[in-house]
C-alpha cells in the first residue's frame, strides 16, 4: 500500500468530517469526500486543492438510501488506492424514547450503525489482504452512558464501540488497525438535529480540537480515542473490570443467587 494511501470521510461536508479531510489533506493524502451536501463538499475540495495540492473526489450520498451506500461500498471494495476509512457520518434525533417515531428511529439506525458497519465491511477484507490500512469508527461517550438520556442514539454508539474493539482484535494481527474515537459534546451542527442550544451549554469541546486529538490517538495506533478523558487510567480500569468479569460468566449452573426464589 502506498505511503500516503487515499482516505474516504463519510460525512465530509462539515463539522468532524472536515475537520479529518483538512488533516489528512495536509499530511499528502488524496481524498475521497462522501456527503449529501455537494456544494459544501466542492468548498472545501476547492480550498484543500488550493491549499494542499492533493487529489479530492466528492461522492454525493445518502447513505441511508441502499442505492447511495451500494455506490460507497464498491468504492471501497474496488479502489485500492483507499486504504484509510473514517466512518463519520452520523446523526441523533430530539425528544424521548416514546416521543420519537419508528421511523426516525430506523433513519437514525441506518446511518449510524448499518452504514458504519457496511462500509467496514465493504473494506475490511482488501484491507486485511494487503496487511495493511486503517479503519476510524466515530462513537460517542454517549455510547458508555444510558445516564445521559440518549437512549437510541447511545445505543447505536454503544454499537460502534463493540464493533470497532471486536474488529480490532481480528483485523490488528493482520496488519489493519481500527480505531474508536469517543467524543463528548463536541461544537457541531448535530445539536440543531435535537433542538438544543450549543451556544448555552458548558464543556462543549471545539471541533478542530477534537480532531486534533483524534489524530494523536491514531498516530499512537490507540484502540479507543476518549479526547476529553483527562486521566486515562479511568478506561484502563474500566476495561480491567469487564475483562475480569468475564471469567466469571463462563458457568454450567445459574449464580447462587438465582437458585432461591427469596
Amino acid at each position: 500500500m502506498a505511503a500516503h494511501p487515499s482516505v474516504l470521510v463519510t460525512g465530509a461536508s462539515t463539522g468532524i468530517g472536515a475537520a479529518y479531510a483538512e488533516r489528512f489533506a495536509r499530511r499528502g493524502h488524496d481524498l475521497v469526500l462522501v456527503a449529501r451536501n455537494t456544494a459544501r463538499m466542492e468548498a472545501l475540495a476547492s480550498r484543500l486543492r488550493e491549499e494542499t495540492g492533493v487529489a479530492i473526489e466528492i461522492v454525493t450520498a445518502d447513505l441511508t438510501q441502499p442505492a447511495d451506500l451500494a455506490v460507497v461500498e464498491a468504492r471501497l471494495r474496488d479502489d485500492t488506492r483507499i486504504g484509510i476509512l473514517i466512518n463519520n457520518a452520523g446523526t441523533a434525533i430530539g425528544g424521548s424514547f416514546i416521543e420519537q417515531s419508528t421511523d426516525a428511529v430506523a433513519q437514525l439506525l441506518a446511518l449510524n450503525t448499518t452504514a458504519v458497519l457496511r462500509l467496514a465491511s465493504a473494506i475490511a477484507p482488501r484491507l486485511a489482504q494487503a496487511g495493511a490500512g486503517a479503519i476510524v469508527n466515530i462513537g460517542s461517550v454517549v455510547g458508555l452512558a444510558p445516564e445521559f438520556a440518549m437512549t437510541v442514539y447511545g445505543a447505536t454508539k454503544a454499537f460502534v464501540l463493540f464493533l470497532s474493539q471486536g474488529l480490532s482484535l481480528e483485523l490488528g494481527p493482520k496488519g489493519v488497525y481500527v480505531q474508536a474515537v469517543l467524543p463528548a459534546a463536541t461544537r457541531t451542527e448535530i445539536w440543531g438535529h435535537v433542538g438544543a442550544d450549543v451556544d448555552a451549554m458548558a464543556g462543549v469541546m471545539d471541533v478542530n480540537e477534537l480532531v486534533d486529538a483524534a489524530m494523536i490517538g491514531f498516530d499512537r495506533r490507540e484502540a479507543v480515542t476518549i479526547p476529553p478523558l483527562p486521566d486515562v487510567e479511568q478506561w484502563n480500569a474500566f476495561q480491567a473490570a469487564r475483562q475480569a468479569l468475564l471469567p466469571n460468566t463462563r458457568q454450567e449452573h445459574a449464580a447462587a443467587r438465582y437458585r432461591t426464589a427469596n
